[in-house]
């Protein structure tokens, strides 16, 4: 089913991404930049967090579909690229991470679909260390999102870019992972 309560919540994380952006679109005078920031990250984690409760009811109701599993992935995908947007745009993540990240997304995305044409979807299937990536970036983003102390203590912007620096690396290396699983599928 279309709509059913899992891809609602997909739905609802998906329309979230320009509230995300527009928020740093408010005049000054309406919302200063901490308050900016502090909403954004608010709605940031809300998305992160339909990402888990998606799943959860999928399974719960058991309401897994076709489209689900690939409207989720693509959700997912989308948030984080808006949010790495934003990022860039306010100078808070290098060039060069965002293009990393945003770029092994397109790639892997269009591997995933490439192997899907040729029955071996499964053999891109998310891995660990893909998985170990998305954490990373989803605890770097609302740090960077953020950006100052936090209780008084915690330097969210230097955490979150050592986390999204680390993110990067696990970015390259979960694509080459996904390259070489399939590179021997593709030959034959």
């Amino acid at each position: 089913m279309l709509f059913n309560a899992p891809n609602l919540v997909t739905l609802l994380r998906i329309l979230l991404i320009p509230l995300i952006v527009g928020i740093f679109y408010v005049p000054d005078v309406w919302l200063s930049d901490q308050a900016k920031n502090i909403t954004a990250t608010a709605v940031f984690i809300v998305a992160a967090t339909t990402d888990w409760l998606d799943g959860y009811l999928a399974r719960r109701l058991n309401q897994m579909s076709a489209f689900g599993a690939f409207f989720d992935p693509v959700a997912d995908k989308l948030v984080v690229v808006g949010a790495l947007i934003v990022l860039l745009k306010l100078g808070r993540v290098d060039m060069v991470v965002g293009l990393i990240i945003i770029g092994r997304e397109i790639a892997i995305s269009a591997l995933r679909e490439w192997m899907a044409t040729l029955g071996q979807g499964k053999s891109v299937a998310v891995a660990f260390i893909g998985k170990l990536k998305t954490v990373l970036q989803m605890v770097a983003i609302p740090l960077l999102l953020f950006d100052d102390r936090l209780f008084g203590l915690i330097d969210c912007y230097v955490l979150g870019t050592i986390l999204i620096y680390l993110a990067a690396v696990l970015t390259v290396a979960s694509m080459l992972y996904y390259l070489r699983r399939a590179l021997p599928l593709v030959r034959g």
